[in-house]
């Protein structure tokens, strides 16, 4: 049994989802009960020990063909966030090291709960490395959410913002609303109030006047795919805002772990962009927001050209260009 925070609720309402076994899992990644790239590895890898665990009840045994129906499963849920196909690759590599062991289920939750507390340990160390890069008085530029809520329960964009606060600088956020979901409004608020970090909400299409005006000094995001050229998925959105900070010399950063970093695609044009269902963009919360048979497109993610990052922020250190050099380097 899973219990995970829902999401879709918060900053209203605290309530927690019951994930029986697979389907329910699987469900709770798609229906975006839980998002963020690493949470959403992080879920998947209990989705898998889930399935395992179904199927040693069931049949008294789980096959290699019944792991890769739970694993099939789980990895069409969403396809951007590439922590999913991580998580849920490790989580095969141990069932192949310990098929033949009757306590398989137990080892492939034990599995499930290393991933997430390497998580955790991961975020911690990259926010560290990224709080040196915070100034004292700095404003901070973020977009989406990339906090507890998002990981672990540490963060990487709102984990350096976390991590430079505690060591007692000085700082102001400014979150995005993250049209339609409102991920920034609804939820990189919500975290920022909790830790006692100033921050102020911003509609998506301010950025442009307060690039221009010096309203911040920094961005950093996180990210959901980064190839081996450097150019990194995010939230939609993260694009234009990268263009902004180019266009008036602002630093734009971003805060992963190397499990988001993707070795086998060379460039952002073969990272797979999800796309949703467009009554997303015509609804907020049930309440139809525009004319009801009008078509709406709604993709969740765009690419962000390595030309216009700055540095990538991970646990094993800053990474500057020629990024493709480095994160390489991440491999070995």
């Amino acid at each position: 049994m899973l219990y995970v925070l829902d999401q879709r609720e918060l900053p209203f309402k605290k309530t927690y989802v019951r994930c029986k076994g697979l389907i329910d899992t699987a469900k709770a990644i798609e229906n975006m009960t839980v998002r963020g790239a690493p949470l959403i590895g992080i879920v998947a890898g209990y989705g898998v020990a889930l399935g395992v665990k179904e199927a040693v009840e069931t049949k008294g045994q789980c096959s290699m063909a019944d792991l890769d129906r739970v694993c099939h499963r789980l990895q069409k849920t969403r396809p951007t966030a590439v922590n999913l196909a991580w998580a849920i690759e490790r989580m095969k590599a141990t069932y192949r090291s310990y098929a033949n062991n009757s306590d398989i289920a137990d080892v492939m939750t034990e599995e499930a709960i290393s991933i997430h507390v390497e998580d955790i340990e991961n975020n911690r160390m990259l926010s560290l490395y990224g709080a040196e890069l915070i100034d004292d008085g700095d404003t901070i530029l973020t977009h989406c959410n990339a906090g507890a809520l998002a990981t672990g329960g540490y963060g990487t964009a709102l984990g350096v913002v976390r991590a430079a606060h505690e060591s007692g600088k000085e700082i102001k956020v400014l979150a995005t609303e993250t049209r339609p979901y409102l991920q920034g409004a609804r939820l990189t608020v919500w975290e920022l109030s909790q830790e006692g970090i100033p921050v102020e909400l911003i509609p998506d299409n301010h950025v442009g006047l307060l690039s221009a005006n010096k309203g911040f000094s920094k961005v950093i995001v996180g990210a959901d795919r980064i190839a081996l050229n450097g150019d990194t998925a995010n939230k939609i959105g993260t694009y234009m805002i990268s263009l902004c900070a180019r266009q008036f010399h602002i630093p734009f950063y971003i805060a992963a772990p190397v499990s988001t970093f993707d070795r086998y695609i060379g460039k952002g044009t073969h990272i797979p962009i999800e796309e949703r269902d467009g009554k997303e963009v015509k609804y907020l919360q049930g309440k139809l927001l525009t004319v009801k048979n009008v078509k709406a497109r709604y993709y969740s993610f765009d690419v962000t050209p390595a030309r216009l990052i700055t540095s990538f922020i991970t646990e094993k250190g800053i990474i500057e260009p020629p990024f493709k050099k480095y994160i390489k380097m991440l491999f070995l």
